[in-house]
């Protein structure tokens, strides 16, 4: 196991009728921004139950966070919140909507010439607007880690950036909010907190016998309260758990200690700034490939995955990883998220501009051996046909 050091300061305020805890935790701002995206929170009531606790403070509104936050439109968020002396943000949504705010956050603060420097050019964030978050969606885990995506619709970019002080000081999570979700977005976060505890896990061995066992239980209860989601949108207990287990998929402690990979997200990337689906959809479409086509490097976690996930023990190592990878792609499909480039109307000819764009950013050795390049990922999207 590799040495590390974890800090995770966010506070987690979890379970029913929540959200009227908000009040005590703004007790020492002045001038708070509401951030939200489309508008869904208006119609499914969380936005009167927000509004109705921030009734005496001083607040504004920004609305309209795209699901891929894009730059353009976090950048008239900025703007705003300069304008009225914005001291705490409050993103109220899924991911993307908490992505956004951590930008506005940062970018609020930034000194330079041009806030995307944070993510193109990698540049420090050395200051930035505290946050708390109300989560609406389980699923990227945003609502307990410091890191972000976003795009840029001028230069096609969809690039991450991240800083322990783009940390929620607090998050909250209701179950009873997903009730109201389209099965769509359950079956995306499905499969994004699924992906994510594999790009953490399914490595090569770091002797860390406790974040492999962490890794493949999340996976377990993913799986397992995943489906009963879907069977019945109002089991509290099963959206509980699905819930939690998202949050706990990237809030830093599964990936410490251990190497990690990532190819499957990167790549998944720029199929959305191409062609613009769900995020969930191309980690759907790109992570089998990843598995056969790195099946000799992360050949012992395979094996571990298909002993401690799906539950194949045959004694045939080869037999029982390729039927893990079949299990995945089957688990994919059944909750609805479709797993070929064809599912979604993408032509053969999309894997050279996915490769050309990865080459352009210089995206040429992804994966914990820094072995992925745009060769191998043609044969990563090749599987994906």
């Amino acid at each position: 196991m590799r040495d590390f050091e974890f800090y995770n300061p966010v506070k987690i305020i979890f379970g029913k009728n929540k959200i009227e805890k908000i009040a005590k935790e703004l007790k020492a701002y002045k001038k708070i921004m509401l951030i939200y995206g489309q508008g869904s929170i208006k119609r499914n009531g969380i936005y009167d139950r927000v509004v109705s606790v921030l009734e005496d403070k001083d607040f504004i509104e920004f609305s309209g966070i795209e699901p891929n936050p894009s730059y353009e439109t976090l950048m008239k968020a900025v703007d705003l919140a300069k304008e009225n002396n914005v001291d705490f943000l409050l993103a109220v949504g899924g991911g993307s909507v908490i992505d956004g705010t951590k930008f506005i956050s940062a970018a609020i603060k930034y000194s330079g010439d041009d806030p995307w420097n944070m993510l193109s050019k990698c540049e420090r964030v050395l200051a930035a607007v505290p946050l708390g978050s109300v989560l609406t969606i389980p699923a990227t885990g945003s609502e307990m880690n410091g890191g972000a995506v976003i795009s840029r619709k001028s230069s096609g970019e969809k690039l991450s950036f991240g800083s322990y002080l783009l940390m929620p000081k607090f998050s909250i999570l209701e179950p009873e909010v997903m009730y109201s979700l389209p099965d769509i977005q359950i079956a995306n976060g499905i499969v994004d907190a699924f992906v994510h505890v594999l790009e953490q896990y399914l490595t090569y061995p770091m002797n860390a016998d406790l974040q492999d066992e962490w890794s493949a239980s999340l996976l377990r209860v993913i799986v397992k309260n995943g489906k009963a989601v879907l069977k019945n949108r109002k089991d509290y207990d099963a959206n509980s758990n699905l819930m939690w287990a998202a949050t706990m998929s990237l809030n830093g402690l599964i990936a410490k200690g251990v190497v990690e990979d990532w190819s499957t997200h990167i790549i998944g990337h720029e199929i959305t700034a191409l062609y613009n689906i769900d995020h969930a959809q191309t980690l759907a479409i790109v992570l089998p490939g990843i598995m056969r086509s790195q099946k000799k490097e992360k050949f012992e976690k395979l094996i571990h995955f298909a002993e401690n996930v799906w539950g194949f023990d045959s004694g045939n190592n080869e037999e029982n990883v390729e039927n893990a990878i079949l299990k995945t792609e089957d688990f994919f499909n059944e909750i609805g998220i479709k797993t070929k480039l064809s599912d979604y109307n993408i032509p053969k000819g999309a894997i050279e501009k996915i490769c050309k764009n990865l080459e352009k950013k210089n995206f040429v050795e992804l994966g914990e051996n820094k072995s992925v390049s745009p060769e191998v990922v043609r044969e990563v999207l090749t599987f994906s046909l």
